[in-house]
């Protein structure tokens, strides 16, 4: 196996394939890139055996055709370091890859490709295709909401709920929930999927190009996405989502409109002084104006006010502050709108205008 190749197109696909590389490996091999040449395409391949990224690069040259596994942190470090425009010539000598780049050279140990785990076969697909932008703006919108290491697996990921006209996302920890619907041209029979954590998270990464549609296939126990460049395939999580239309507020009464902005700014300087581990706040909301107070166990103590679009009765509720912020985030518009039924409920945050993405919080008790 020989080929070579600059800098630049082996760099980015090697990151995001990298990226997947199990970093506590229990097998020797999941710590490697697999490098294959066929004619005139390389293709690198990572996984940690529930996630499995392949990336593919047009050499300028046809190399000698093989594949081996080399350490992908190694390789990627190697690369990084090299001046900007450099070119890569990369060939396999008695079972070492040889690097060599102007006066650098570099010698890497291997493992066979045949010890190169594969992700078991996918089976029988449903396949759509849809925008990399449109698929990247539903997974932006929702992916801050899922859980980390829940106890409750299934919701370590995020559900995909997928239509013959739409696809929703849906994330939550128990304490908020996220979800956002975008319009696409699905397939015939309606599906729920959980995606885990690390394959949401790796597939966003690849969603760059927003002109280029991405290729989605689910089975029962994978998702697969395919662009030009890149193929992808993650382990299904197998359980089942809480049905999360039972937690969206219906008729709260009290609506709240504010500049986004603002809010953002008053919930930062509040959180300074919350308690670091709770992280709660006191939001006292009466005619056109939000006060927002918050203290620490050190007696500390922060209030701030803003005027806001209100004429309903005065509430006063506790909120986690972080979680409030990480919505003023994703949100786009310059207004937002909060609606509150009363001091014990979940707040609804969403757009003013009718967005595709909603939001809601549960209270705090302070």
């Amino acid at each position: 196996m020989k080929f070579v190749i600059s800098r630049e197109a082996l760099l980015r696909p090697l990151q995001l394939v990298a990226g997947v590389v199990e970093k506590r490996q229990t097998l020797p091999v999941l710590s490697n890139v697999l490098l294959q040449v066929r004619g005139q395409q390389l293709s690198l391949t990572g996984t940690d055996l529930e996630v499995e990224l392949i990336g593919r690069v047009t050499l300028d040259e046809v190399g000698i055709e093989g594949e081996i596994t080399v350490p992908g942190k190694k390789l990627m470090d190697i690369c990084r370091s090299l001046p900007d425009g450099a070119q890569l010539e990369i060939a396999l000598e008695d079972q070492r890859v040889n690097v060599r780049s102007g006066r650098s050279r570099f010698t890497l140990s291997t493992l066979p490709a045949t010890e190169f785990p594969n992700v078991d076969s996918v089976g029988e697909e449903k396949t759509f295709a849809m925008s990399q932008q449109v698929l990247r703006r539903a997974i932006d919108r929702t992916s801050f909401a899922m859980a980390q290491q829940d106890v409750r697996y299934y919701l370590n990921g995020m559900l995909f709920e997928v239509g013959q006209d739409s696809l929703r996302t849906v994330a939550t920890d128990g304490h908020r929930l996220a979800t956002c619907r975008v319009d696409i041209s699905g397939p015939d029979e309606a599906r729920q999927i959980i995606l885990p954590r690390k394959g949401v998270l790796e597939l966003a990464k690849l969603l760059t190009d927003a002109d280029v549609s991405v290729t989605l296939a689910f089975s029962a126990n994978h998702l697969r996405a395919h662009t030009e460049n890149f193929s992808f395939t993650s382990k299904l999580v197998d359980g089942k989502f809480p049905d999360y239309t039972r937690v969206i507020p219906k008729n709260g009464t009290n609506v709240l409109i504010a500049n986004r902005q603002e809010l953002r700014q008053v919930f930062a300087r509040t959180a300074i002084l919350s308690n670091e581990k709770y992280r709660g706040v006191r939001l006292l909301l009466s005619t056109d104006i939000l006060q927002v107070f918050a203290n620490n166990p050190e007696q500390e103590e922060a209030e701030e006010s803003v005027g806001v679009h209100y004429n309903g009765a005065s509430l006063e509720m506790g909120f986690n502050v972080s979680y409030l912020q990480d919505v003023m985030s994703v949100i786009a518009t310059e207004n937002v709108k909060m609606t509150l039924s009363d001091a014990n409920s979940s707040a609804l945050l969403e757009e003013p205008e009718g967005g595709d993405s909603v939001y809601v919080v549960m209270p705090m008790r302070l």
